[in-house]
């Protein structure tokens, strides 16, 4: 908490890198080019279908690479007979766990010192799920491959599997009993226990303030794993150059943190790998875990030859990186006029056979839900995040904080429910507000904050107060609506960084070379955007490179929500260190002093004589009469993550007779501060928010008795599809965050938080039943009916 306390005093009251305009005193309107709809930049490339993925760069002679997967949830592996495969025609190798580093690692694309521990190997002895690898084989065709993999012959001795998280910890049957397994961080894990991390965070005495409250809501909620399910499946495309360096060239939202990851798991030195990153067709979080690179790294390093793998849909179900699944115990303390007094959450996680961002993932089921009520007196937050034999989980937009306000949000619902309030009313009366401190989001400061004014215009836009409680529809048909509050953050504070380069080209357009990774999100363009404001140009005269390690600044990557604020950050103070040497060039260039002249975007300007030169000719000048070049790189990380805010309402009809649902209106309000590019923030809103209708309604992962998982195809697995989610309808609440790039947050993860327990509250609304296990299908609201 010191520290915290020393951090605020970081903050400056004024944003320390604006854009002189805004020096000036002129207000978000005066803006030309940010807060603007601009259309992204390679929108013509995505609808013409010109985009570039990685599968469109692998040659056509490079070699199949395909994994053979365990079909138990846990044993050891006894012995391979790979003879037969090996004499396949065409197939160039089959590897096994003989043919690899004995050096374990984190295929959790994190800062370095990552938390989660380092507990894998590229081919392990020890197989610990149904899916996880127990050998690969390479060769020139798919079906030789194919055939090969049948050939190998595996010998298992299979053992007894931990499946029920509940039972995990300190479970006699350990999932990872290895010498070398290790945690780099204080995290609380011990592979001899299960335990992944383990920690408790606390504020006041909680067990004192409950003991004092008129009514406790004690309850436990339940979330499973999901699914991204993004369009393009895992994939990686490796070769080695013409000076023996690997380069990767893969759909990744992590492309520095890859190459510090397959380094470490082939035991190489980083200089020798180089990560591309190419358009990718979408992430979610997936692929902020290194799922695919190391198999074709591996075939590569061994063979000398370019190697591709492609996951089948069905892999990319089955062995991947889903949301964590979750158990929350809550406990809410409130007086009878309903002001919540005291929040107790216990979080039990369930990362899987290891431990990628199991640490991190749960500390943001309390941090980021717990704070939403700052009136509180008191918090405590514990949590124990356990192995288990079934497929590792990962990363998954809303990362943690979409499990903890289901269940936070709910029990906040309940208690609407016993004190016979309106849940928005409650809301009102406990929020947290703009200057609160929260003590249970690491002691930040909410420096903007526009939640009460997104409830009272979500409120106006679905009707609220006509619609609540219910109506009754007739035949068998009730309508109600339903309310949920989020808060997220906008990077990891103290360690999130982001960087760029902006140089001048000849006629003076501007190349922004960048580390961060468009996913589909648009970072690209908002980020040019920032940098067209700064420079006073037109957007098109920004040309954005994307990521490659050897030639991009340093960025962690696109995850934790980081890129418009960290990441633009960093532009903004770059153009202002870019602007500076224009001035400085251009005064060399008109024979006067740099304090002399001034640049309006266009033209360096001698004030005293009003002599001046064009961008375009300075241009001219750097890149054609040998003078040195004219650029500027700067970095940004942020001792704070300033969170953004949100309120989502939705609409049903229930057919009582059924518990069929219909989702008939969802309406949504976001405080992202300056919202930097309305329409593709719009967008970012209406896809996250129907990814989480898929969470609250549909989408289950689902084990069989001896681990196999059942939800192994989109016919299994169901998400939704347009005609599934109703209506969306999305506003912006601005506030102004004075340390973020013209007042911006976050927008990217706070959008999937509020489905799920703002339906299950219009289902608790429309007839009294309450779900507390996701996803909430019609039968289960059948049952609650019916009293079965």
């Amino acid at each position: 908490m010191e520290r915290i306390d020393k951090v605020q005093n970081l903050i400056p009251e004024k944003p320390e890198f604006v854009h002189s305009n805004q020096e000036k005193g002129e207000t978000i309107e005066s803006l030309k080019i940010v807060n603007r709809p601009l259309i992204k930049k390679d929108a013509a490339a995505l609808v013409t279908g010109k985009s570039v993925y990685t599968n469109d760069l692998a040659p056509s002679d490079c070699l199949i690479v395909k994994v053979i997967r365990s079909p138990h949830a846990h044993a050891l592996i006894k012995d391979i007979n790979t003879a037969r495969a090996e004499a396949v025609p065409g197939v160039e190798c089959v590897l096994t766990y003989k043919d690899c580093p004995n050096k374990r690692f984190t295929m959790a694309g994190q800062t370095y010192p990552e938390p989660s521990p380092y507990d894998r190997l590229i081919l392990d002895q020890r197989v610990r799920f149904v899916g996880d690898a127990a050998a690969i084989v390479a060769g020139t065709s798919e079906e030789a491959v194919k055939k090969a993999m049948k050939l190998v012959k595996i010998q298992y001795e299979v053992l007894e599997p931990v499946l029920d998280f509940h039972t995990a910890k300190d479970n006699p049957i350990l999932v990872h009993p290895e010498d070398n397994w290790r945690s780099l961080c204080p995290v609380g894990a011990d592979n001899k226990r299960n335990l992944c991390a383990h920690g408790v965070s606390e504020d006041g005495d909680v067990e004192a303030v409950l003991a004092k409250c008129d009514h406790v809501i004690d309850r436990v909620y339940h979330t499973k794993a999901n699914q991204q399910a993004m369009m393009e499946t895992f994939r990686t495309y490796t070769y080695l150059d013409a000076y023996g360096r690997l380069n990767v060239v893969s759909s990744t939202q992590v492309p520095f943190h890859a190459r510090r990851i397959l380094a470490h798991a082939l035991d190489i030195p980083k200089s020798k790998v180089r990560v591309i990153k190419p358009r990718i067709g979408g992430g979610f979080g997936a692929k902020q875990t290194v799922v695919s690179e190391v198999y074709p790294a591996l075939v590569t390093w061994k063979t000398g030859k370019p190697a591709k793998i492609i996951y089948t849909r069905e892999e990319s179900l089955i062995a991947s990186s889903p949301r964590h699944e979750m158990e929350l115990h809550v406990r809410l303390g409130a007086d009878k006029e309903g002001n919540i007094k005291a929040i107790d959450l216990y979080t039990l996680s369930n990362t899987g056979a290891f431990g990628e961002h199991g640490p991190t993932t749960v500390g943001l089921s309390g941090h980021k839900s717990i704070p939403l009520y700052g009136k509180a007196e008191a918090f405590r937050f514990t949590y124990d995040v356990v192995y288990t034999n079934v497929m590792s989980a990962g990363a998954y937009r809303g990362y943690g904080a979409t499990q903890g306000q289901f269940a936070v949000e709910s029990a906040v619902n309940e208690l609407a429910g016993v004190l016979g309030m309106d849940p928005t009313v409650l809301r009102e009366k406990n929020m947290v507000r703009q200057g609160d401190k929260m003590p249970a989001y690491y002691g930040e400061v909410t420096n903007s904050c526009t939640l009460d004014r997104c409830l009272a215009r979500a409120k106006e836009m679905i009707n609220w107060d006509e619609k609540y409680p219910y109506r009754d529809m007739g035949n068998g048909k009730v309508r109600s609506v339903g309310v949920a509050m989020s808060m997220q953050g906008s990077g990891i504070s103290a360690v999130d960084t982001g960087a760029v380069e902006i140089k001048v080209n000849d006629d003076g357009f501007y190349s922004l070379i960048i580390g961060a990774t468009d996913m589909g999100t648009g970072c690209d363009t908002i980020l040019a955007q920032m940098a067209a404001e700064c420079l006073e140009c037109k957007p098109e005269e920004v040309v954005v490179f994307g990521v490659d390690t050897d030639i991009s600044p340093y960025d962690c990557g696109s995850y934790a929500s980081s890129t418009t604020y960290v990441t633009g950050q960093a532009v903004v103070k770059t153009c202002e260190s870019l602007r500076k040497k224009i001035c400085e060039r251009g005064a060399e260039y008109l024979g006067c002093k740099p304090e002399d002249v001034d640049f309006d975007g266009e033209y360096v300007t001698e004030l005293a004589t009003g002599k001046q030169i064009s961008r375009s000719q300075i241009g001219n000048n750097v890149m054609c009469f040998s003078n040195a070049p004219l650029s500027a790189s700067e970095a940004f990380s942020s001792p704070v993550s300033p969170p953004p805010f949100m309120v989502g309402m939705a609409e049903v009809e229930i057919d009582k007779e059924t518990g069929v649902l219909e989702l008939i209106d969802y309406v949504a309000v976001v405080d992202c501060g300056t919202v930097i590019n309305p329409n593709l923030a719009r967008v970012q809103v209406e896809g996250g928010i129907a990814q989480g209708i898929g969470m609250a309604l549909y989408e289950d992962v689902v084990y069989n008795e001896k681990g196999k998982n059942f939800s192994n195809s989109l016919m299994q697995y169901k998400i939704p599809t347009r005609l599934d989610v109703g209506t969306i309808r999305v506003e912006f609440e601005s506030s102004y965050e004075p340390t973020g790039p013209f007042g911006a947050k976050s927008i990217g993860e706070i959008v999937i938080n509020t489905p799920s327990p703002a339906i299950s509250n219009a289902i608790q609304n429309a007839t009294g039943v309450i779900i507390r296990e996701l996803p909430m299908t019609a039968e289960k609201i059948y049952r609650g009916i019916s009293g079965r």
